[in-house]
């Protein structure tokens, strides 16, 4: 592993020893190296390799596999293969760490006299009750239907966003119907009167 030069000097020979370039130290070679290959003989390639990507995973978030990288030449121990995990979004669910938010958007008939709603589940779907006068903005949670941690126990939660939509076109007679309730004290805000107010009216004219 080691290459020795003698030199002759006005002190008489010296004798020096450096490491081998050919062999790096290792004190083995290789002879009749494959075309393409490195000093050590070793070709590069690539190779598909499976692997289980474990529940709850972040973007950007790295996995080890180890074994699977780079050769070591002269029987050394390969290197690990490290995996950069990029999540692509999802068309129903945003992320916040363990918990998913999802956004539902119901009638405001439904927001006033009460209902039942569907919404997506990681692999499945749920009912979730709509209380008769829900205020756009409130958050239903469904506990232990978010993502599972990676490092720990536990399991995150399934919020869903509430929103009230409100309809662009309106027949006649929805429109009359609107109208009467436009008059109604209930119909605007106020600090003062309880929340329900308006609902109830909406409630009482398609009951």
């Amino acid at each position: 592993g080691q290459v020795r030069r003698v030199q002759n000097t006005i002190l008489g020979q010296m004798q020096t020893a450096s490491t081998c370039p050919q062999c790096q130290g290792s004190g083995q070679s290789v002879k009749n190296r494959p075309s393409g290959s490195d000093e050590w003989g070793m070709v590069r390639k690539e190779a598909v390799v499976s692997i289980d990507i474990p529940g709850g995973v972040e973007d950007g978030m790295q996995l080890s596999v180890r074994g699977e990288g780079n050769g070591a030449p002269m029987s050394g121990v390969p290197g690990d293969l490290l995996v950069v995990i990029e999540a692509i979004p999802h068309d129903s669910f945003q992320r916040n760490g363990k918990n998913l938010h999802h956004d539902l958007y119901i009638p405001f008939t439904d927001a006033a006299l009460g209902a039942q709603a569907e919404v997506p589940l990681l692999g499945s779907r749920a009912k979730i009750t709509i209380e008769p006068g829900t205020q756009s903005g409130r958050i239903v949670r469904l506990r232990g239907k978010g993502l599972p941690s990676v490092d720990s126990y536990g399991q995150g939660d399934l919020l869903i966003n509430i929103n009230v939509w409100t309809p662009k076109t309106l027949s006649k007679e929805e429109r009359e119907l609107l109208e009467q309730l436009r008059d109604s004290e209930n119909f605007n805000p106020d600090a003062d009167h309880q929340e329900r107010g308006f609902f109830d009216k909406v409630r009482d004219m398609f009951t």
